[in-house]
């Protein structure tokens, strides 16, 4: 089964900025080979449930082998079996409804 996932990864117990514990997520994504887009809030991830959810568990035990003693993560998931359809296809498709 296909998934999408909006998956926010936050350090906790560490101070200053995420953006490096984020580009050590954004690049352990990068290698899983599936489809993501980083957002502003969190970085949206699709592919196989498995393949998605061991890359979640990946950045996990990277960031804790980095030194990381908490992490804190918010994950939304989408299923849909009706039809296929790519997180890209949703923004679109309600921009198309909202043009006047």
């Amino acid at each position: 089964m296909n998934v999408s996932v909006d998956l926010c990864v936050v350090p906790v117990g560490l101070e200053g900025s995420l953006a490096p514990w984020v580009a050590i997520c954004h690049e352990l994504i990068k290698e899983s080979g599936l489809e993501y887009e980083l957002g502003p809030n969190g970085t949206a991830i699709e592919g196989d449930w498995d393949a998605v959810f061991a890359c979640v568990k990946r950045c996990h035990e990277r960031l804790h082998g980095e030194g990381v003693p908490r992490i804190h993560s918010t994950l939304r998931v989408n299923t849909r079996v009706d039809r296929e359809q790519s997180f890209r296809d949703k923004v679109p498709s309600v921009e198309r409804l909202i043009q006047h």
